[in-house]
């Protein structure tokens, strides 16, 4: 083998590990959330498959022709890639998604260690006496690396932001079993093209069956809007499984979610009915309430922060946001974009930007609510919601977070919630002003959600000493019970 032939496999193979590696915390996003453990997951399995593929191509290499078995390698990797998204999101609908976790280690740790066999393959094929052993491996060792820093770069700043998780995997495996193809037609001859184009064509017809899943792979989510049977023009965004946002365009006023209804009735105890507001939204969904806000408070200018262009895009083509002088969108991460706004400018917080299956964790800490507690006037508010279940700990943790920051401090839940017994979602309220509580129970009660609230020393009772969360130290997802 020539050396720019050996070159382009280790470089190109070992960028094809990373890429996987790297989608794959995509593709698994929507069925065991973009958290911690599912990184540690994804990493964990990639690495010992780069461990075993290098261990195992090695002891090959001694034992059998390298050249003949380069083809196959590529072939049956690249197959395995196309077919990953049919094993994934089959595995998710079948069992109750018990399958998730083993396709996952079938789809990194296959192909990874194939891959990564191929590195000492070519190395055993390029040394040519002792004396240039150590020179040998050492180039190629380094131009592996360098392939797994372009698969890094070139997946993580390019292609998740612009092709769909399931065309980068199906393009990817394509690409492998060609190039398989290629090296064992050098090798072999066009004799042997013939199973290498079987397994193309099956790798092929796999991923064309694979379930969508979602109506758009944005750069964070996978996104889906249902029409709502039961009332027309009603619309539900679904953000990774979870049911994230119901809008209906044409009358802004309705509020479906109990959640919802409860933010609304914290927010409107901050001012008068009818009283434009300065509102700052965390996070932005399907714009619920800023455009309740634009509907019920005429005036009222809110400003978004979302960090996903793929749900503001939805937002405008499926659910008719129109956004204009009162109500701004901007693209950006939520604790970058506090970070640059005026001291005392809103009358209203409004954080939503935290999923049942993954919490964004620099939201929730003692820093970042300081930075709530600075943008808002001296008698604003700050309404967060909340989803956990089980023993609630990471929804205790943050009300204790608040409660070191805001001299007042709330709890909008429903009554099983208020009594630890289940979870779902709920509503933290938290101002520098003491609360109106009657009124905010007055609005919950107006709205039909059945919930009630806590404070003072019932709420220091709920929370019951958990820790407060801060940038050194914030584990979110392993408090966090995820959602259903």
């Amino acid at each position: 083998m020539n050396e720019k032939g050996a070159v382009a496999l280790v470089f190109g193979s070992s960028a094809a590990v990373l890429v996987v590696e790297l989608v794959a915390l995509r593709l698994l996003a929507p069925y065991l959330g973009l958290t911690l453990e599912t990184s540690t997951l994804v990493i964990g399995l990639a690495l010992s498959a780069i461990a075993l593929g290098s261990w195992a191509g090695g002891r090959a290499a001694d034992r059998v022709p390298p050249r003949r078995t380069l083809g196959p390698l590529l072939g049956i990797s690249g197959v395995v890639v196309a077919l990953t998204p049919l094993l994934v999101r089959g595995g998710a609908e079948t069992g109750a998604g018990t399958l998730v976790v083993p396709a996952a280690i079938v789809t990194i740790v296959v192909p990874g260690a194939l891959l990564s066999a191929i590195t000492p393959m070519v190395t055993k094929l390029q040394l040519t006496s002792l004396e240039e052993t150590g020179t040998v491996v050492g180039r190629l060792s380094g131009i592996a690396t360098a392939g797994s820093i372009a698969g890094t770069v070139v997946t993580g700043f390019f292609l998740v932001s612009l092709v769909p998780v399931s065309a980068i995997l199906v393009a990817l495996g394509v690409t492998l079993v060609l190039c398989g193809v290629l090296v064992d037609w050098r090798v072999r001859g066009w004799r042997t093209v013939a199973a290498p184009v079987a397994l193309l064509v099956l790798g092929g017809l796999g991923a064309a069956a694979a379930p969508g899943g979602c109506d758009v792979e944005t750069t964070y989510h996978c996104a889906v809007v249902q029409q709502d049977p039961e009332r027309d023009g009603g619309l539900v965004l679904v953000l990774d499984g979870v049911r994230h946002s119901y809008v209906d365009a044409g009358d802004p006023t309705h509020l479906e979610f109990a959640y919802v209804r409860a933010a609304a009735a914290a927010i409107d105890s901050v001012r008068p009915a009818g009283e434009p507001l300065e509102a700052y939204h965390l996070g932005g969904g399907g714009l619920t309430l800023p455009r309740w806000l634009e509907a019920t408070r005429p005036g009222t200018r809110s400003l978004v922060s979302e960090i996903d262009q793929g749900v503001v895009d939805l937002d405008v083509e499926r659910l008719g946001l129109e956004t204009g002088p009162d109500l701004e969108v901007r693209v950006e991460d939520g604790r970058l974009g506090i970070e640059r706004l005026d001291d005392a400018a809103y009358d209203v917080v409004v954080g939503d930007a935290f999923g049942g299956l993954s919490v964004p964790w620099h939201l929730t800490t003692l820093e970042a609510v300081r930075e709530v507690r600075r943008v808002l006037v001296d008698d604003g508010a700050y309404v967060q919601n909340l989803i956990d279940r089980g023993p609630l700990a990471f929804a205790r943790a943050e009300l204790a977070t608040l409660d070191a920051v805001f001299e007042h401090v709330a709890l909008l839940a429903d009554p099983a919630t208020l009594a630890r017994e289940d979870g779902g979602n709920l509503v933290a309220l938290a101002s520098p002003a003491p609360l109106d509580l009657e009124q905010v129970q007055a609005g919950l009660d107006e709205r039909g959600t059945g919930w009630g609230l806590l404070t003072g020393a019932d709420l220091r009772e709920w929370v019951d000493g958990a820790e407060v969360l801060t940038d050194d130290h914030a584990p979110v997802d392993q408090l966090l019970t995820p959602y259903g």
